[in-house]
């Protein structure tokens, strides 16, 4: 099978008989074993386990008793959740040696109850932060445009595994962008949903009040299926959203007619050095909106610095409570970037993570009457194409402003989306914000956006 469909795709050919899911599930399977020596994409692997769902998938869609469009999809999930038989490790020699789940964490189960065939577990960074680390007991996983480049993380196992056809979705979480910021650098769609959405049980957490979970796919309508059969209250999450998970598909097609998008030039200006390709990818994005008769307006933001720097206390000062035991104690056990992460937790005090806390409420007000305004934002989702990744600055992330990070302060839902290919021959993206609560409506715009923007090709080596 040389096309790789997209979730939505396979569906189809599954009803029309045109694919099977064993098909499907083997050409995943051989792309694996083509590229994971590469892309480092996949710790753990379960090809007798994904066969034999498979077939159970074939034998429904034969019998017309297919479970809906995720019957038969092949995917896998970020070595933080919990799969049943499989060791959640997180990447980090913390973990190493630890028994195999005996339950799927809410979103592995509510995917696999809705047929989605698991080929296994995906490298992450170090426990959702630290990387790219090259001091783990596994590689880090690498960009399949160029795998001398940077997946960006946390959620890079996923993204590369999409990326080159390995799977058709897979579970990221986004604590300050990882589940956006890989799906810009590989070229696909990412949401992370509204807080509370996707119950994060049987997940280790990296900063309880940031933490989201959601999926990565190479479309926006494949984002909305898998959002859509993952969505909805769990008493198990103390987070969990209780109210009835919205309507994800019914509407995407409805396109953008008469909605109003604003974007937040200031924060696109300054000390980012957005790329030109990036600043194209968004006057591309606001003409293609404007074409599909949304309005497109200029929007005042909070400053993107203030909201980075928020978030950054949050970050550390919640990840240093979960990890202090273990740093007391196995502090050598973990990586060097994540260790040295971690123990600048340790020199904040309660002051200063409650004052980032009252300052979160202040910026989220402050976003939440803007977007009485506007419907959506638009903005750029990373400042360019992906880097070397031997090249990548471990503090970065402290020391520029972060394009994500703003949307988990507020837990509104925001989307990636690739945007074409920039001057090295690299992915560019572009991200989708609305109110929060308002995914349906987030997925809707990125659908209309992509339609109009037409295919991307592919990474080189899928075409070779």
């Amino acid at each position: 099978m040389d096309l790789i469909p997209t979730i939505a795709e396979a569906a189809r050919g599954f009803a029309a008989r045109t694919l099977s899911p064993v098909e499907l599930t083997r050409a995943s399977l051989d792309r694996v074993e083509r590229f994971n020596a590469t892309l480092h994409a996949f710790l753990v692997l379960d090809p007798e386990g994904a066969l034999m769902a498979a077939r159970a998938a074939e034998a429904r869609w034969m019998r017309g008793e297919a479970k809906g469009p995720l019957d038969g999809i092949p995917i896998a999930h970020k070595d933080i959740v919990d799969v049943a038989g499989f060791p959640t490790t997180a990447c980090s020699r913390v973990l190493a040696g630890r028994q195999p789940a005996i339950a799927d964490a809410p979103i592995a189960a509510r995917w696999r109850g809705a047929g989605a065939v698991c080929l296994g577990k995906l490298t992450t960074h170090e426990f959702a932060w630290g990387g790219p680390s090259f001091d783990l007991p596994t590689p880090p996983a690498r960009n399949p445009w160029n795998p001398a480049h940077f997946t960006a993380g946390s959620s890079s196992g996923t993204a590369a595994a999409i990326a080159s056809g390995m799977i058709l979705g897979g579970t990221g979480s986004d604590t300050a962008g990882s589940i956006r910021g890989p799906a810009a650098l590989c070229g696909l769609a990412g949401i992370k949903p509204s807080y509370g959405l996707v119950p994060r049980s049987g997940v280790i957490p990296l900063a309880w009040s940031l933490d989201h979970l959601g999926p990565l796919a190479r479309t926006a309508e494949d984002c909305a299926i898998l959002l859509s059969a993952c969505a909805g209250h769990d008493p198990s999450d103390p987070a969990s959203d209780p109210r009835p998970a919205p309507d994800l598909l019914g509407g995407l097609g409805e396109g953008v007619r008469g909605l109003r998008i604003g974007i937040p030039e200031a924060w696109h200006e300054g000390v980012l050095p957005l790329t030109q390709a990036t600043r194209e990818a968004i006057d591309r994005a606001a003409k293609i909106f404007q074409d599909q008769c949304a309005v497109i307006r200029a929007i005042d933001l909070p400053c993107l610095q203030d909201l980075t720097d928020a978030g950054m206390v949050i970050l550390l000062a919640e990840a240093f409570a979960i990890h202090a035991p273990w740093l007391r104690t196995r502090r050598q056990d973990y990586g060097e970037i994540l260790r040295e992460r971690l123990s600048l937790g340790a020199l904040l005090s309660a002051e200063d993570y409650l004052a980032a806390q009252r300052r979160r409420r202040t910026l989220a007000a402050a976003i939440a009457e803007a977007m009485r305004e506007v419907d959506l934002i638009l903005t750029a989702a990373a400042v360019g194409e992906a880097p070397p990744i031997e090249a990548v600055d471990r503090w970065s992330g402290f020391k520029l402003p972060n394009l994500l990070l703003p949307f988990n302060l507020t837990g509104q839902p925001a989307i990636s989306v690739a945007a074409g290919l920039g001057a090295g021959g690299l992915p560019v993206a572009i991200q989708l914000a609305g109110r929060p609560g308002e995914d349906a409506l987030v997925l809707r715009a990125a659908h209309a956006y992509e339609i109009a923007r037409g295919p991307l090709p592919v990474p080189p080596l899928l075409a070779g």
